[in-house]
């Protein structure tokens, strides 16, 4: 951070259907600086589809998290926090148990945000560093839905990595029965929504970075290597064809993905064609800012 350039400290916490995620960052006249950013793949959703309930494991692993979360942001001195909680929490019918379970376990208690607030933020974090996003649709594939949002607006549609694997992808390696009812079930959802479009799409969050890793072989997750990456849609169709191949072994075995992540990456990567092939683009580039980054600029700006 540059001398003399006043900065406010800000948490955030992302509750989502299958990771939970910390921001921990000093907003500054430039943006966000990040001080701390992690990730731990809780499955909140898992189920959720099936059964309309968190199930108990599930909230305890999350609210396990939750609770190391908000000692880090204690510990850090932030004057701001705030989490949001998507997809699953708005469809459980146990919802408002949760929350007050998440409440206790971080300190202050969490929003169950709708989709169009979620494709707000998500938007407002991807394209934050960007003079002009006018030209951008921003593409959130999250573990019970996805968001596909402009600077005009968005839609929420009703399909994720773990909501389409549990309906469509239970084995690995998956048959090519399967992964074809996986690929009509994520065009019915998606194509039945008025998605918007514009001539560049930006990928946020873990499906989309986890994809963009394995495409360059990295051996090791790294942001920095993944911040910016190109992806194809003939790269999609093929890392689909490859991770459908795999055995969830195998999967658990690349060297960029979070293990907990392999049971639900081939539902993922079948989300992220199936998106970029309805909004008619060839093409589209990954970020790794993405809800996170909203929030915290949306404590500031206060919108």
């Amino acid at each position: 951070m540059s001398a003399g350039r006043t900065a406010r400290r800000v948490a955030a916490v992302d509750i989502g259907t299958n990771s939970t995620r910390l921001l921990i960052a000093d907003v500054t006249t430039d943006g966000l600086v990040d001080v701390e950013r992690v990730e731990n793949v809780t499955g909140l959703g898992r189920g959720v589809d099936s059964s309309g309930r968190l199930s108990p494991a599930a909230i305890e692993r999350t609210t396990r998290i939750l609770g190391c979360y908000g000692r880090r942001i204690r510990e850090a001195g932030a004057k701001a926090a705030r989490g949001v909680a998507t997809s699953a929490a708005r469809d459980a019918t146990n919802r408002d148990e949760f929350v007050e379970d998440a409440r206790r376990a971080l300190g202050f208690r969490p929003d169950i945000i709708d989709g169009e607030e979620e494709a707000r933020l998500v938007f407002a974090g991807a394209t934050g560093g960007m003079p002009d996003p006018g030209a951008t649709v921003v593409v959130d594939i999250g573990g019970g839905s996805t968001e596909v949002v402009t600077d005009a607006g968005g839609v929420s549609t009703d399909i994720g990595s773990i909501r389409l694997t549990e309906r469509c992808l239970p084995d690995h390696p998956a048959s090519g029965r399967d992964l074809g009812a996986a690929r009509r079930e994520a065009t019915r959802v998606m194509g039945a929504a008025d998605l918007p479009r514009r001539s560049v799409a930006m990928g946020a969050a873990g499906t989309w970075t986890s994809l963009a890793a394995m495409q360059l072989g990295l051996d090791t997750y790294d942001s920095h290597e993944v911040e910016g990456t190109t992806l194809e849609l003939e790269e999609l169709m093929q890392l689909v064809a490859w991770l459908g191949s795999l055995s969830l072994e195998e999967k658990q075995a690349i060297p960029s993905l979070d293990p907990e992540r392999a049971p639900i990456i081939l539902g993922g990567a079948v989300v992220a064609e199936t998106s970029l092939r309805l909004l008619g683009l060839r093409r589209i580039t990954v970020t790794c800012h993405d809800i996170l980054d909203g929030v915290c600029l949306s404590m500031v700006s206060g919108r």
